[in-house]
């Protein structure tokens, strides 16, 4: 599974494993459409989620590939302190 998950990851700049239930699911996607990416959106189970290491367990957010580790923090701190955008444009997310 997590060949198919990293295979899945590596296909767009900016993927996204959630769960259709999760407010904090919905607030990523939410600022990831306002800053004008499109992210690959996968619906999966907490259980596969959880198989993958992810915790917490959803969402997991992959940027350029890389799993951003503690991902609805992490994100916000990114894009609190002004570094997301930058590391959307080298992963090919946004282009302004």
């Amino acid at each position: 599974m997590e060949k198919q998950v990293m295979k899945l990851a590596s296909q767009k700049a900016v993927v996204i494993f959630s769960k259709s239930s999760c407010c904090m699911s919905h607030t990523i996607k939410s600022l990831f459409y306002d800053l004008g990416v499109s992210p690959a959106i996968y619906e999966l189970t907490e259980r596969a989620l959880q198989r993958l290491g992810c915790n917490p367990s959803v969402p997991a957010v992959f940027i350029g590939g890389q799993l951003i580790h503690n991902s609805t923090s992490t994100v916000m701190s990114l894009h609190l302190s002004g570094s997301l955008i930058p590391m959307l444009k080298r992963a090919g997310a946004i282009w302004l």
